[in-house]
């Protein structure tokens, strides 16, 4: 039997940034109270940066969070494309949160394998071995992927690294946490946005694990959705504010 998933669903996208921020600054909490520090994944989307934005308003130990990247396009530094130059504008500018405690994925390295190896290595060194991260941020694409865990890529496989490489999707290679790291989680908070996800998060809803989102453990997971996204399961679930 498919466990439920606790969902929340809220009238627009400002409200679902808004409600996420609330919810990572309490984990924050929580975790700096219970283990002296919070390490959070962040991934990619206009949702996101409007949440990482309302997360600088919160009451967040800040010295002792650490950020590290869900996934990453291969592109230059400062590229658009990349997740991270609109991470650190998110964060650095509304947040006393200091640069190295931003991890990037390096993906300017000339050896993407050996470059993924490294970040695994890294996440080690602050999450522990295996590492356990105390959030982990996603995302839900109209096609079912979640991170840059995407349909028919083999790194959908990848059952021996916490950190892979992805064949080119959307015109690009991509760097990304697998499911290994992200199931071990204590968090995984979901952010779905967006009248085209309805399809899909009525599949993810249902336990459908022929989507590459329906394979992340729904145990301590919550999802926020806006009305949009929800479709006519809105009317199913009390509105948040």
């Amino acid at each position: 039997m498919t466990q439920a998933i606790n969902i929340e669903v809220l009238g627009n996208a400002d409200s679902v940034a808004r409600r996420a921020a609330e919810i990572i600054a309490a984990d924050a909490r929580a975790a700096v109270a219970a283990r002296g520090r919070f390490l959070m994944a962040v991934s990619g989307g206009h949702t996101p940066w409007v949440m990482l934005r309302a997360l600088g308003a919160e009451d967040v130990p800040w010295q002792a969070v650490h950020v590290v990247q869900v996934d990453e396009r291969v592109a230059p530094a400062g590229h658009p494309d990349r997740n991270l130059t609109h991470l650190r504008e998110s964060l650095l500018d509304h947040a006393p949160l200091l640069p190295e405690q931003i991890h990037a994925m390096p993906v300017e390295s000339p050896d993407l394998e050996a470059a993924a190896a490294q970040y695994a290595a890294s996440l080690r060194q602050i999450a522990g071995s295996p590492p356990v991260l105390d959030l982990v941020h996603l995302g839900l694409g109209p096609d079912g992927h979640t991170a840059s865990l995407v349909p028919g890529d083999p790194v959908l496989k990848v059952e021996d690294a916490d950190v892979a490489v992805t064949g080119v999707y959307q015109s690009r290679r991509r760097m990304t946490l697998t499911y290994p790291i992200i199931n071990r989680s204590r968090r995984v908070l979901w952010v779905v946005t967006g009248s085209e996800k309805v399809q899909m998060l009525n599949r993810f809803l249902d336990g459908d694990e022929s989507i590459p989102a329906g394979r992340v453990r729904r145990e301590r997971a919550i999802v926020l959705a806006d009305d949009a996204a929800a479709g006519r399961l809105a009317d199913e679930y009390e509105k948040g504010a």
